[in-house]
């Protein structure tokens, strides 16, 4: 829920996570993308209003169109895939939004490197500032 948060604050919110996120409108428009610092994937504001699919490889647009339509279609809500690049483990998982009737409102789209989250063992508790 969100209550009376300025677009200042909301920009800020989703630049602080530690994950890349773009979301792509229900015409398959480039709508927004956080600015998580080092980015995997660098974006420009030329992308902003472009179609999807002139901003992934050329090998991967297929996969991306069937994605979409499957959200589109109400086949399913979410897919998610990993890739090894440059010798890190990256996570990438699409989000299909939908407003509360169920009508299809766009594709969140959530990349984040695991690497060394993977490597995580044990637990560490909140008090255990080391």
């Amino acid at each position: 829920m969100i209550e009376n948060l300025q677009y200042e604050t909301v920009e800020a919110l989703l630049n602080a996570l530690p994950v890349e996120v773009s979301f792509v409108d229900e015409n398959d428009q480039v709508r927004y993308f956080n600015k998580n610092g080092k980015r995997i994937f660098p974006r420009s504001k030329g992308v902003l209003g472009l179609r999807v699919q002139k901003c992934h490889p050329e090998k991967s647009i297929q996969r991306v169109v069937q994605i979409l339509d499957s959200f589109k279609s109400g086949k399913r809500d979410a897919a998610e895939f990993w890739i090894n690049l440059k010798g890190r483990l990256i996570y990438i998982r699409y989000f299909c939004v939908r407003d509360k009737q169920g009508k299809y409102l766009g594709t969140l789209e959530v990349t984040q490197d695991i690497t060394d989250i993977q490597k995580i063992k044990g637990e560490k508790r909140l008090l255990d500032l080391k």
